[in-house]
């Protein structure tokens, strides 16, 4: 295991900058996930921490050593990619002990850890077949084994579950924790799904544009996002955003949605409601039904509040129709305000 340290890294193609001034701290043993929209620099960081891409400003430093300008093989890392980059002529024992015969190491000892790799990944009856006999998943716990082989002190994943389904992208998440749990090992794991970084880091760091917009546990994003673009990207489906005032203590969105604040008076606000914590209530707001989707364990309903889209999800079966009529009521214990000029979050805004 070793810390990773992020100091002011900036990386620019020409005039282009692509990350300006990230810092990031990925401490002994932990999951650390970078999330953000395609472009944000997510990827072209972990590429810079495995040394597969040059470093324009700052530095980065593995176990207490500055890697800015020592070459991949020396850093003593191991990266999972996107495509698997399995040999397709080489067994599935020869992949996973490719690495270690290449560094010159006793055939006993490229067995022993083959072996011991396909032990925790359940590959022990797969090392004789090819790549091409192999399923997607399975495929990823190969390329996943090839790294474990190697004993890194860092683990590198570059979004390693995009090419599967969605059955498959669930058990393979599972799998990445449960290894990461028994192996104790220093985890950068970049996604675009926020899901998959809230079920399986420690730690998120939400990027957007090449900076970095926040930096907390899964729960401390959900519950208390920094700005509106955090709020947006952290939950699935994403969060309502209504703009509106407060006054004489209460907000008042310009679709006609109320809900009592306990804050200053002030104009151009903006309340966020994650979609579970707006209910359905006689007393609330009214309502048009434009789309329901069922789920079988939950509902969500998409409503029209005087031309403002919102998102109610119910943890039941609902029989509702679109076009029906609707009262909806947010929960006033699980609020967020921003400002509307800045997105930055107002500090009075109740959280969960």
């Amino acid at each position: 295991m070793a810390q990773v340290l992020i100091r002011d890294v900036r990386k620019s193609y020409g005039p282009v900058e692509v990350l300006r001034g990230i810092d990031v701290e990925v401490e002994n043993g932990e999951f650390v996930a970078l999330v953000g929209p395609s472009g944000c620099g997510k990827s072209t960081l972990l590429r810079m921490i495995a040394g597969l891409e040059g470093i324009s400003g700052g530095e980065v430093r593995i176990g207490g050593r500055v890697v800015n300008d020592i070459p991949p093989k020396q850093r003593d890392v191991a990266m999972v990619f996107q495509n698997y980059a399995l040999y397709p002529h080489m067994t599935v024992a020869k992949n996973m002990g490719f690495s270690l015969k290449l560094a010159g190491k006793p055939r006993d000892e490229i067995d022993r850890r083959v072996a011991a790799a396909a032990e925790i990944l359940d590959l022990s009856s797969l090392l004789d077949r090819l790549p091409r006999q192999l399923s997607g998943g399975q495929r990823q716990r190969v390329a996943m084994g090839r790294a474990i082989v190697r004993d890194p002190v860092v683990f590198l994943f570059d979004e390693p579950l995009s090419n599967l389904d969605a059955k498959l992208r669930v058990q393979m998440r599972a799998e990445i924790k449960a290894l990461h749990q028994r192996l104790g090992t220093t985890t950068v794991y970049v996604t675009h799904d926020q899901v998959e970084a809230m079920t399986m880091a420690d730690k998120i760091v939400v990027m957007k544009g090449g900076v970095v917009e926040q930096v907390g546990s899964p729960l401390e994003l959900y519950d208390r996002p920094d700005n509106m673009f955090v709020a947006g990207f952290i939950g699935s489906p994403a969060m309502n955003f209504i703009k509106g005032r407060v006054a004489n203590g209460q907000f008042t969105g310009e679709c006609g949605l109320t809900a009592p604040e306990t804050m200053e008076n002030r104009a151009d606000v903006v309340l966020g409601i994650r979609p579970e914590h707006l209910h359905l209530d006689p007393s609330g707001t009214e309502a048009t039904v434009v789309v329901v989707e069922q789920t079988g364990a939950e509902t969500l309903l998409l409503l029209d509040m005087n031309g403002q889209k919102l998102t109610h999800l119910g943890r039941d079966r609902l029989h509702i129709r679109p076009g029906e009529i609707v009262r909806v009521m947010p929960d006033t214990a699980r609020l967020h305000l921003f400002d509307e000029q800045t997105g930055r979050r107002i500090g009075g805004a109740a959280s969960a």
